[in-house]
Order: structure tokens, then C-alpha cells, then sequence
């Protein structure tokens, strides 16, 4: 056989082909006089169990093993091994669809921020409204961004601590006032005297959870830092005042 016959007779290309020759997993012929390789039974057996390994899972490396000789796994073990991996990859896909299903059947809609928890799009959704102030909708944003950047225990404790801020009508309502003096601000001077109220009543808002070492971020955190430099000059000074605040009180 050529290697296009070859390749017909097993189902897959002769480009396949000529790169498990190039790995070394399937033997090359040798030339005849006229210059063309010809290929045995023996190659279309070895090519076909390439084949169905392959359509099985296993990489060419595992291939590899598999096929040769002094193998270090056999094949009942590698093939246990990707029963296992499988068997996981089922277990994770499910997990996803149920959080997506979660997400698509949320009272509400899916969050403007995008896909969530669904404990935290359960708290969009009830604080849906304070969204119209710019500044709780950039609030949301960030309460988003640090869900998906921050490790799993770090992750549900922010969010439990946002719960807990906004785990009430009068919580809602002291965050709504909150954001309002806070809105005010957008084109004020960094010495504005209104920027203490702003600062006290966001202070109210924050439970201790949400920055239990809120003097130490102050200072030093690089992505409070940029936090800051994306507000306007009086509302980043009235976080700032707010932080003081709550360190103060944990003292």
C-alpha cells in the first residue's frame, strides 16, 4: 500500500501519517527502487490502535508508552488513569451547567457585571435600584472583579461581608444614602466639607468582614491604590476617610 491507501484504509489523513512517523510512533518503510515507500499490514495495525487510542483521550506521549516495548505504564493503567481524568472533567462540566442554569433562571436576569455567583447575583438583584448612582454601579463592578480574582476563602468571605451590608432594607437604605453623598462629590474639590459626612456614612456601611485590616490597605495595598486613581479627587479622598474611620474603630 501507499501511503494514501494507507491512510484511506484506516480513516485518518496522510498527514497524520507522516507525523506519527515524524514522533516515531508508527515505523517508515522502507524506500523501493522506484523511490515510493510501501506499507504492510503490519503499519495499518499499528496505525489503527494509534487510532483508537487517540480517539480515546490519550495524548501521542501516552500513545507513545503504550506502544512501545519497555513501556513504563501498560495499557490497562494509562487507560485507568484517563477514566479518572475523565470522570473529573464530568464532575467540573456539571458543577459549570448547574452554576449556569443558577444564573439563567436568577429572579432579575443576569447582573449587568455579567456572570457571578449566584449569592452575589442574588444581592445585585435585590439592590438592583441603588445601580442608577454611578457610584454603586462602579461599587458592583469591583465587588465583581474581586470575586473572580481572589482565592475561594477569600472569595466567600467578601462576599458573605457584602451580604451582610446589604442584608436588610435599612442596610439597603443606609448604602443608597451613602452612595447619593458620595455621587455628589464627582466634581467637588478634594477639600470639600461634605467629604466627612460622605466618609462617615460609607463607613456605617462597611462590616467589619469586608477590610479587617483596613489601616494596613490603606497604605500599602496596589489595587486600592488604583481603585483610588480611577475616582474623581474628592470621592477617592472620602474612601480614604473612610478607611481611617474604620481602622480607628478596630483599634
Amino acid at each position: 500500500m501507499r501511503i494514501g491507501e494507507l491512510a484511506a484504509v484506516v480513516g485518518v489523513t496522510t498527514r497524520a501519517v507522516r507525523h506519527y512517523h515524524h514522533l516515531g510512533l508508527l515505523p517508515e518503510p522502507e524506500r523501493r527502487a522506484n523511490g515510493y515507500r510501501e506499507y504492510g499490514l503490519r503499519h495499518a495495525v499499528v496505525l489503527a490502535r494509534i487510532r483508537r487510542l487517540t480517539e480515546l483521550g490519550l495524548g501521542l506521549a501516552e500513545v507513545r508508552d503504550v506502544l512501545a516495548d519497555d513501556a513504563g505504564k501498560d495499557l490497562v493503567e494509562v487507560l485507568t488513569e484517563l477514566d479518572e481524568d475523565l470522570a473529573r472533567q464530568e464532575e467540573a462540566l456539571r458543577e459549570r451547567r448547574a452554576r449556569l442554569r443558577t444564573l439563567l433562571d436568577a429572579e432579575g436576569g443576569m447582573p449587568a457585571e455579567g456572570p457571578v455567583s449566584p449569592e452575589l447575583a442574588a444581592l445585585f438583584a435585590g439592590t438592583a435600584h441603588l445601580s442608577d448612582s454611578p457610584m454603586a454601579a462602579k461599587d458592583r463592578e469591583i465587588i465583581a472583579f474581586l470575586e473572580t480574582a481572589m482565592p475561594a476563602e477569600a472569595r466567600e468571605q467578601m462576599v458573605s461581608s457584602v451580604g451582610e451590608a446589604l442584608g436588610s432594607p435599612g442596610a439597603v437604605a443606609r448604602a443608597g444614602e451613602a452612595y447619593a453623598l458620595l455621587d455628589t462629590l464627582a466634581g467637588a474639590d478634594p477639600g470639600d466639607p461634605r467629604i466627612d459626612e460622605a466618609a462617615r456614612a460609607l463607613a456605617g456601611c462597611i462590616p467589619p468582614g469586608l477590610f479587617p485590616g483596613a489601616g494596613e490597605i490603606d497604605q500599602g495595598d496596589s489595587f486600592l491604590r488604583a481603585f483610588y486613581d480611577d475616582l474623581p479627587p474628592a470621592q477617592a479622598e472620602a474612601v480614604r476617610r473612610a478607611l481611617r474611620i474604620l481602622a480607628e474603630e478596630r483599634r
